[in-house]
């Protein structure tokens, strides 16, 4: 082979080399908090909604690669939840393990800062715990990051500055420039989380991590007992004019079996009142 041959094949394999290495540090880091979710119905735990959308996100960004991480305690059940995630196509999820009544706010911003994400995704609320909401806010003051809220979209990242749109009330949307890094919570607006598949979900490995475990000292002293059933509501006639309104009451005052009162004690007014809850089921 002659000498010039060479050297133009080594100069090709240094500039393939040189774009491989180039486009590799130009990937976007981005870090997904997942969470335990419990099915409104059947109460089975599950992968959350929200978390699910802001994987979906993630993976639909183009030239990111994205990392899972969940706090929590490592029991089976919430395994399975977990492993709803890697169901998505993601190959593991690294897991700090706390214990129950933990402040997981210091284990994940001392794993954030080892990691550097340029873009921290997750749901606006839990669906088990306090499912405050407050943990992204938490967050982002601990690491001094600017936080984003109701994310629908990310259309494009270039040169450490992001364009999104963001959800506002009636359908509406608000198109915003912010610079990396930063936390943004997805909602039900995102597009919804595609289906999670088997074998994927249980060929995934969990990265577990021991950390110490800050207690929350709060949570600590709230009583924590199951939820009541709400007491059922009146219905409420709602129209969108007077006109409606007043004749929905009209038709309703007509067709009942209500009765009027005049020239009543204040002791049987009370009485019709506490009976007539009573049938509408408001008092038990």
């Amino acid at each position: 082979m002659p000498h010039d041959v060479r050297n133009m094949s080594v100069r090709n394999m240094s500039v393939s080399n040189s774009s491989a290495k180039s486009s590799m540090s130009s990937a976007l880091n981005v870090s997904v908090l997942v969470s335990i979710g419990r099915h409104p119905l059947t109460a089975r735990t599950r992968r959350a909604d929200q978390d699910a959308r802001a994987v979906e996100m993630a993976l639909s960004l183009d030239n990111a690669a994205v990392s899972l991480l969940h706090a929590g305690q490592h029991e089976s059940d919430h395994e399975d939840a977990l492993r709803g995630y890697m169901g998505m196509g993601i190959d593991s999820i690294e897991l700090i393990e706390q214990a129950q009544n933990a402040d997981v706010v210091p284990a994940l911003s001392d794993a954030l800062r080892q990691s550097a994400p340029q873009l921290i995704l997750t749901g606006s609320r839990a669906e088990t715990g306090e499912a405050s909401g407050v943990l992204p806010y938490l967050l982002a003051e601990a690491l001094g990051w600017p936080i984003i809220t109701s994310l629908a979209a990310v259309e494009k990242v270039e040169q450490g500055v992001a364009t999104i749109l963001q959800a506002l009330p009636r359908g509406k949307r608000r198109r915003l420039r912010i610079r990396l890094p930063a936390i943004a919570t997805v909602d039900s607006s995102a597009p919804v989380a595609r289906q999670s598949a088997f074998g994927p979900a249980k060929r995934g490995e969990l990265d577990l991590h021991q950390e110490l475990t800050a207690i929350d000292e709060a949570l600590s002293s709230w009583h924590i007992q199951p939820a009541r059933k709400r007491p059922k509501r009146l219905k409420i006639v709602k129209s969108s004019s007077a006109r409606d309104r007043f004749k929905a009451a009209a038709a309703k005052a007509e067709g009942g079996s209500g009765q009027i009162l005049t020239d009543v004690t204040p002791e049987q007014g009370a009485e019709a009142i506490f009976k007539l809850l009573k049938e509408e089921g408001v008092l038990r």
